[in-house]
């Protein structure tokens, strides 16, 4: 009777399966695998990791090592880069900056700090746009259809602005828009200084969580206002202002050039010189 060669006895057997677990487990490890089920069963997959007919001295048993946890024992796989995984919290600044100034707004819609804006206003104008914005334009104070809408220039000016901003080869939700106050004044008039001062906190967290780079006061009123000086606007044009590393260009407002056609150029030279600085291709013309 020929003795079974010592590649096949129960030891040599026993040896083999515990490398290849081994191995197996090792490979996980190495796939990023941190932990195994507490009670595997593996006993049932023993006789298909070693091929005991066949075997000679100095040959390589076929080891099946993808199946050392078969479907019985619940396995654990390697991951799967392709299979659906659960959502992570979006912590992208951008998100985390519009949740910051949707507290803000909040704050402004139940704001009663100017008694006759607060009893005539429909909807307080907090502002809209990129919330990691490059540019901000800053504009006077809300009218009547940006206190209908809760958005600030959406009517005839508005447009124009949204002209202007798409002449820069841009959109409009590429910046963000604000105004002066949060509240339109009755009659549209100008706000008052102690409504704009009022209203300076809510600007100032605004600007603080957006950090643009470069901000246009449109008109007036709002480069005043922003710059806190009493200079013409059409002295503050044509150059930047610094204020807190941020450059300011002042030019008229769109409602402006509504009225008077021919500042349109003007401005059109202000917005020119704004992206040359910002890297924007300049068009031949405009409008």
């Amino acid at each position: 009777m020929t003795d079974h060669p010592a590649s096949s006895t129960p030891e040599v057997n026993h040896a083999r399966l515990h490398k290849a677990i081994r191995q197996r487990l090792e490979s996980l490890k190495r796939a990023g695998l941190t932990h195994l089920p507490s009670t595997p069963e593996i006993t049932s997959v023993a006789p298909s990791l070693v091929s005991t007919s066949g075997s000679n001295p100095g040959e390589s048993d076929p080891i099946a090592a993808p199946a050392v946890l078969t479907t019985q024992t619940n396995p654990v796989t390697e991951p799967d880069s392709t299979a659906p995984t659960e959502p992570t919290p979006d912590t992208s600044m951008p998100n985390q900056q519009q949740i910051q100034l949707d507290v803000i707004a909040k704050e402004v819609a139940a704001c009663s700090a100017c008694q006759e804006l607060a009893d005539t206003r429909n909807l307080t104008v907090f502002g809209v746009g990129n919330p990691n914005a490059r540019l901000v334009f800053y504009g006077e104070a809300p009218g009547a259809d940006e206190d209908r809408q809760g958005e600030p220039f959406v009517g005839r000016a508005g447009k124009k602005l949204n002209e202007i901003i798409q002449a820069m080869g841009i959109q409009r939700e590429d910046v963000y828009i604000l105004n002066t106050i949060k509240c339109r004044p009755p009659g549209n008039r100008n706000p008052s200084p102690e409504e704009q001062e009022n209203c300076s906190g809510f600007l100032k967290r605004q600007l603080e969580i957006i950090q643009p780079e470069y901000i246009v006061c449109l008109g007036a009123v709002a480069a005043k206002s922003f710059l806190q000086v009493t200079t013409a606007i059409g002295e503050l044009r044509g150059t930047f202002h610094m204020q807190n590393e941020i450059k300011v260009l002042c030019t008229y407002h769109p409602a402006y050039i509504l009225r008077n056609p021919a500042k349109k150029r003007d401005v059109w030279e202000d917005i020119k010189f704004l992206m040359r600085d910002m890297g924007l291709t300049i068009p031949k013309q405009y409008l």
